[in-house]
C-alpha cells in the first residue's frame, strides 16, 4: 500500500480526497498537513510514497515548501496539486524538484493515473502541458488578468488572499517588507483591484486558492 501525505490548507480537499483514495487497493493517505511548516515538520518525521502538496498555503509558499522537502528527503517524490494554471507553475515546479504537475479541475481518472505514475518513479504533466512543452507553443487566446502575474506575484497573490502579513510574506520569501509591498502593488495594478479584500474576492472567483 502506498502511503500518502497530503498538504492542503481546505479540509474539504484533504476529506474529499481521503474519500476518493479509500476506494482504491493500493492508495491511501496516511497524514494532512494545513500548512506549510506543518508538512516540513511531517517530512522530518517519516517518510510517504508521495507527498500531496499544494502551491496555495497561509505560511509559506508551496514551491519553497517543496524546496525544503527536496532538501530533507531527495528523493521523496512530491506532486503538485494546485487551482494555478499549469503554464504558470508546472514548469517552475518541475525545475524546483516536483515529479509532476496536476490542476485541481482534473478528472478523477487523470488524478489516479497522476498520483500511480508519479510513485512508480515517472514524471507526470497533463496531456495538454505535454503536447505545448513538445510543440514548444504559447498558449493563445484571451490572457485571464492574473495570466500576466509572474511566478513570484502569483506566490505573493495566494498568500495576500489568505490574510498574510507583508512581514510574513517577506519571512516566507527571504525578501523585504518593502519589496512585498512592491510586489503587493503590482498585483493591484496588473488585476485592477484596489484592495486586499478585492484581490481575495478575485481568488476565489477565479479559483486560484
Amino acid at each position: 500500500m502506498a502511503t500518502i501525505l497530503i498538504v492542503d490548507d481546505h479540509a474539504v480537499v484533504r476529506g474529499g480526497l481521503r474519500q476518493f483514495l479509500a476506494d482504491t487497493d493500493d492508495l491511501e493517505i496516511t497524514a494532512e498537513a494545513a500548512t506549510g511548516a506543518e508538512a516540513v515538520a511531517l517530512v522530518q518525521e517519516s517518510d510517504w510514497s508521495l507527498v500531496l502538496l499544494d502551491i496555495g498555503l497561509p505560511d509559506l509558499s508551496g514551491l519553497e515548501v517543496l524546496k525544503q522537502i527536496k532538501r530533507l528527503r531527495p528523493n521523496m517524490p512530491v506532486l503538485i496539486f494546485s487551482m494555478f494554471s499549469e503554464d504558470e507553475f508546472a514548469i517552475p515546479s518541475l525545475e524546483a524538484g516536483a515529479s509532476g504537475y496536476l490542476n485541481k479541475d482534473s478528472r478523477p481518472s487523470h488524478i489516479l493515473t497522476a498520483i500511480r505514475t508519479v510513485i512508480g518513479g515517472a514524471r507526470y504533466v497533463s496531456p495538454t502541458l505535454a503536447e505545448k512543452l513538445l510543440a514548444g507553443v504559447a498558449p493563445t487566446g484571451r490572457r485571464l488578468r492574473h495570466e500576466s502575474l509572474s511566478r513570484r506575484e502569483a506566490e505573493v497573490l495566494l498568500m495576500l488572499s489568505k490574510g498574510t502579513s507583508l512581514t510574513k510574506i517577506g519571512e516566507s520569501l527571504h525578501v523585504s517588507v518593502k519589496t512585498v509591498s512592491t510586489y503587493r502593488a503590482r498585483i493591484l495594478e496588473k488585476l485592477d483591484v484596489q484592495s486586499n479584500a478585492e484581490l481575495t474576492r478575485y481568488v476565489i472567483e477565479h479559483r486560484l486558492g
